[in-house]
């Protein structure tokens, strides 16, 4: 199933083809603004235009644009193209094995969801747990240096940036990833995405052309969610265009679990900061052994507020070690532990601190 057309960031997309058509684009671009805006559709769109063989050859299409009609075109859009390369956030492994054997599972772990993506291209956010390992790393590293098998270049596309993790005794692996985006091959386009800029490496964003993607009229919004989602009623439309504000991914996402992990982090919270008793009270609330589903939508819950107050300043270093709490806690739960015990360590470790908030 081909994936949706591209809705609205006319600006961008004029200035993206101008480049190309002048020969002026950057090797290394950064896609960059708030979360659901389409910063990664938009990246399909350009490594489109990149691999298209007869680009603004079509009438009607501007110079540099993907005609969406050849071969190289057709087999983006149903994200089959063997030269544009799309890491996406994965949940880490529960299996072992070596550093080769870790490149395989992530390798096996894209292509099952690229294949997910293409039965349903409308595809909900990453998971709290989910990130760019350092196995994704060395399976891009490896990937670098292959001649492009149809298209004049290969084009590199990493969603979610701000996932990327650095790991203690990868450095070589992570040193490679800087070099090659400081001095991609002739034949590589790189385009990574973020909602969260100030969460990269600084050593990354020296490297990559920041791009701001701004969010989208309410009438793109609202043209999507009809001819995409099939919305008729016009109160239904308003009401989801107005909460989706201006970000097409909020229509897509799973409304229910995030209003619930919202509202239920806040209660953990609360318990948090009331002491010992209401924290184990909280915890023994919860159902035993059905870790996934309620309770994984609290901790990510959880980890959208932290996020944020990452993104507002503040005491980096304690949002930072709530932060790797919660993710600890996201991987148990992955794990089915009882998330009654979970909960428990977690509000003490949290509460440990002295706060009201986790950070």
């Amino acid at each position: 199933m081909p994936i949706p057309p591209l809705y609205g960031h006319e600006g961008i997309r004029h200035r993206l083809v101008g480049a190309i058509a002048s020969g002026r684009l950057p090797q290394a671009l950064l896609f960059e603004g708030s979360s659901g805006v389409g910063k990664q559709r938009l990246a399909l769109w350009l490594a489109q235009a990149l691999v298209c063989e007869r680009a603004g050859e079509k009438a009607g299409v501007t110079a540099g644009e993907g005609c969406g009609e050849c071969q190289q075109c057709k087999l983006v859009l149903k994200l089959s193209h063997p030269d544009v390369h799309w890491f996406v956030p994965l949940e880490p492994s529960k299996k072992s094995g070596d550093a080769d054997k870790q490149v395989e599972l992530v390798e096996e772990a894209l292509g099952e969801e690229m294949a997910a993506r293409r039965q349903q291209p409308l595809y909900e956010p990453p998971s709290g747990l989910a990130s760019h390992g350092i196995a994704a790393v060395r399976l891009l590293l490896r990937r670098l240096v292959l001649t492009p098998a149809l298209a004049r270049r290969k084009v590199f596309l990493i969603g979610d940036a701000e996932r990327l993790v650095p790991q203690t005794g990868a450095e070589a692996a992570a040193n490679a990833l800087l070099k090659a985006l400081e001095e991609p091959p002739a034949d590589t386009a790189f385009i990574l995405t973020t909602a969260a800029p100030e969460s990269l490496l600084p050593t990354i964003l020296s490297r990559v052309v920041r791009v701001r993607v701004a969010r989208l009229a309410d009438s793109v919004v609202a043209a999507f969610a009809q001819q995409e989602l099939g919305v008729t009623g016009q109160r239904e439309l308003a009401q989801r265009v107005a909460l989706a504000d201006g970000r097409i991914g909020r229509l897509l996402a799973d409304g229910d679990g995030r209003a619930r992990g919202a509202e239920a982090s806040e209660q953990f919270l609360a318990a948090v900061e009331a002491g010992p008793a209401r924290r184990y009270g909280f915890a023994l609330g919860l159902q035993p052994f059905q870790a996934r589903g309620g309770f994984t939508d609290m901790l990510d819950g959880l980890l959208e507020r932290l996020r944020e107050q990452a993104r507002s300043g503040g005491e980096t270093e304690k949002v930072v070690a709530a932060i790797a709490r919660v993710l600890e806690a996201r991987g148990l739960a992955q794990g089915n532990v009882n998330p009654q015990l979970v909960a428990a360590v977690l509000a003490d470790d949290l509460g440990g601190q002295g706060e009201g908030e986790p950070a």
